[in-house]
C-alpha cells in the first residue's frame, strides 16, 4: 500500500453538550490530519458553528455537504444530519443530544457500510441519553459488534497509549456478575481475538500477551478463589498449545507495579476497572480502538467531560491519536492483504 494513500475517516459528533466538538475541530485545525486523510464528521452545521464560534477559531471552517459522496480532500467535510435548530446545553445530558448522538452514528454506519469511508472516528456520547427504542447497547462497542459483527466478529475493546496495548475479557459488568462470566472459553476466544488484532492491526508477527488473575495474589492457591487455577490458567495452556504466546496468569497489582506490562506486547483484563485503572494512569492521550471487526473503529479514551465543556480547554491529543491510530489500521490491514 502507498504510504500516501488519502483514506476517508468518518467522525461522529458524540454529544453535543459534552467536548466532542471541541476536541473535534481543534484536532482537525492540524494540517497533520489533512495530509494524511480526508475527514469528514456527521453532524450538525449550526452546532458545529457554535463550538467554532466559542473556541474563537475563525480561521477554521468545514465544507457542509448532505452526503459523503462528494468531499472536498482541501478542507473537513461535515455531513448535516439536521436542518433545524436543536437547543444547545452544555455540560449537561439530554434527550436531544442522545438522538442527535444516535443518528450520527448510524449515518456513518450506513455510510462505512456503503464503502463511502473507510473508517469511524467516535466523539464521547452519554451512554444512558442515547438509549432508545432502536439502541439499546451499553456502548459504542456492543453498536458496532450488532453492527457490523455479530456471532461471526464477536468485538473486544482494545486501550491503545503508545506501547500499551489493553484487552477485556468482560466490558460493563456490575462487579457481582464478573466472575461467573469468566470461563475457559470466554478467556481462550478473547486471546484469540487479540491475538490476531496484534498481528493484523498493529503489524507484530509473533505477538505476546499477558493474562491477568481475576483473584487477589493470583488466589493464593485456591484460599481467595478458583478462578485464576480452574479456568484462567487452562485458557492460557490452550491458547498456548494454539500458538498463542499467552502468559500467565498473574497477580493484576504486581504485575502493574513492578513494570511488568512493558515486556509485552499486549494485556488481557478480566474486568474492566482491573485494565482500565492502570491504562488511565499509565497511559497518555490513550485510544479505545474496537478489535476482532471487519471493520475500523477507534476512539479517544476519555468521556463527554460535561465538567469543561463550552470553556475551550479540552485537550485534543486523544482524538488526533484515535484519528492517527484509524489510518494505521487500515494501513497494516492492506499490507497484510497483499
Amino acid at each position: 500500500m502507498a504510504d500516501n494513500k488519502n483514506f476517508t475517516i468518518g467522525i461522529t459528533q458524540g454529544d453535543i453538550n459534552g467536548i466532542g466538538y471541541e476536541v473535534i475541530i481543534k484536532s482537525l485545525s492540524d494540517n497533520r490530519i489533512m495530509e494524511m486523510c480526508t475527514p469528514v464528521v456527521y453532524g450538525l452545521s449550526k452546532v458545529a458553528s457554535y463550538h467554532k464560534k466559542y473556541m474563537e477559531m475563525p480561521e477554521f471552517s468545514f465544507q457542509f455537504t448532505k452526503t459523503a459522496e462528494q468531499l472536498s480532500t482541501k478542507r473537513p467535510n461535515l455531513v448535516n444530519l439536521y436542518e433545524e435548530e436543536v437547543k444547545l446545553d452544555l455540560g449537561t445530558a439530554t434527550k436531544v443530544a442522545g438522538q442527535m448522538a444516535e443518528r450520527a452514528l448510524y449515518a456513518a454506519g450506513r455510510d462505512l457500510k456503503n464503502k463511502l469511508i473507510d473508517a469511524i472516528v467516535t466523539a464521547p456520547i452519554n451512554k444512558n441519553s442515547i438509549q432508545s427504542d432502536k439502541f439499546k447497547f451499553p456502548g459504542h462497542t456492543a453498536f458496532f459488534e450488532h453492527y457490523f459483527g455479530g456471532k461471526e466478529h464477536p468485538a473486544m475493546p482494545l486501550m491503545v497509549a503508545e506501547n500499551l496495548r489493553v484487552g477485556f475479557t468482560t466490558n460493563y459488568l456490575p462487579i457481582n456478575e464478573v466472575a461467573n462470566n469468566i470461563t475457559t472459553e470466554r478467556v481462550l476466544g478473547k486471546l484469540e481475538i487479540l491475538n490476531q488484532s496484534l498481528k493484523q492491526d498493529f503489524a507484530l508477527n509473533n505477538p505476546t500477551i499477558a493474562v491477568l488473575a481475576l483473584n487477589p495474589h493470583n488466589g493464593e492457591e485456591g484460599l481467595l478463589g478458583t478462578e485464576d487455577k480452574e479456568i484462567i490458567q487452562p485458557a492460557v495452556a490452550q491458547a498456548f498449545h494454539n500458538g498463542i504466546n499467552a502468559f500467565g496468569p498473574f497477580a493484576a497489582d504486581s504485575f502493574f507495579a513492578s513494570g511488568s506490562y512493558t515486556k509485552f506486547d499486549a494485556v488481557l483484563a478480566m474486568y474492566y476497572d482491573q485494565g482500565m485503572i492502570p491504562f488511565k494512569l499509565l497511559g497518555k492521550n490513550g485510544v479505545n480502538f474496537t478489535a476482532g471487526l471487519p471493520i475500523v473503529r477507534t476512539a479517544p479514551a476519555h468521556g463527554t467531560a460535561y465538567d469543561i465543556a463550552g470553556k475551550n480547554i479540552a485537550d485534543p491529543q486523544a482524538m488526533r491519536n484515535a484519528i492517527y491510530l484509524a489510518i494505521d489500521i487500515l494501513r497494516n490491514r492492506e499490507t497484510m492483504a497483499r
